[in-house]
């Protein structure tokens, strides 16, 4: 039996899952996560061979901790499995140490034979996402000018994001200037929505 371990915020979600998968004769639920930190702890009581990860939950999100089961050096796999099909999202995933990314809107035989083929050793990507990925290419964005996008994304000021961040206001400008410029926004509020379209933030 291939163990999963399903962990996304929304309980319909889960159990709809649960529910689809218990019809598969070689895949058994083992166990639930309705937070993201609480599935590092689901995984060490349980043992699953694979953890089905939404990306948006309380908590910690699904990227934050598919990098803490990697550093934790489970053999645990996991699939990323949301909404959110943005490329970024996937590169992400994958340097996190994903083992498959695929949208909910997946057919349940496509979920189950995505579980099948990680756990034999294979990496699966939802085919679309993967083509918009080759298009849109990895993110330009450091690291700092992601922190400082995200600041900018909840409306502050300069100021207020000089503060959050423990900058100068002058390299937060400057932060947003070279965001700007790569990604070839006319104002801090378009860069927001672009990097967030492409899921780099």
């Amino acid at each position: 039996m291939i163990r999963v371990l399903l962990a996304d915020d929304q309980h319909l979600i889960r159990e709809a899952m649960a529910a689809l998968l218990a019809f598969e004769g070689d895949i058994e639920v083992v166990g639930q996560a309705a937070r993201g930190d609480r599935v590092l702890a689901e995984v060490m009581r349980c043992r699953p061979d694979i953890v089905l990860l939404d990306i948006e939950m309380p908590g910690e999100n699904g990227l934050t901790v598919a990098e803490e089961l990697m550093r934790a050096g489970l053999r645990t796999r996991v699939i990323i499995l949301t909404t959110f099909g943005r490329p970024g999202y996937l590169e992400r995933a994958m340097r996190a140490g994903a083992a498959g990314f695929l949208v909910k809107d997946a057919r349940a035989e496509e979920l189950a034979d995505a579980i099948r083929r990680v756990h034999a050793g294979e990496r699966v990507v939802d085919r679309s996402l993967a083509a918009a990925g080759r298009r849109v290419g990895t993110s330009p964005l450091t690291a700092r000018e992601c922190d400082v996008l995200r600041a900018a994304a909840e409306g502050g000021t300069i100021a207020d994001i000089a503060a959050e961040l423990f900058l100068s206001e002058g390299t937060v400008r400057n932060y947003l200037s070279s965001a700007m410029g790569k990604i070839h926004a006319r104002t801090r509020a378009e860069a927001v929505r672009i990097a967030e379209r492409n899921g780099w933030l």
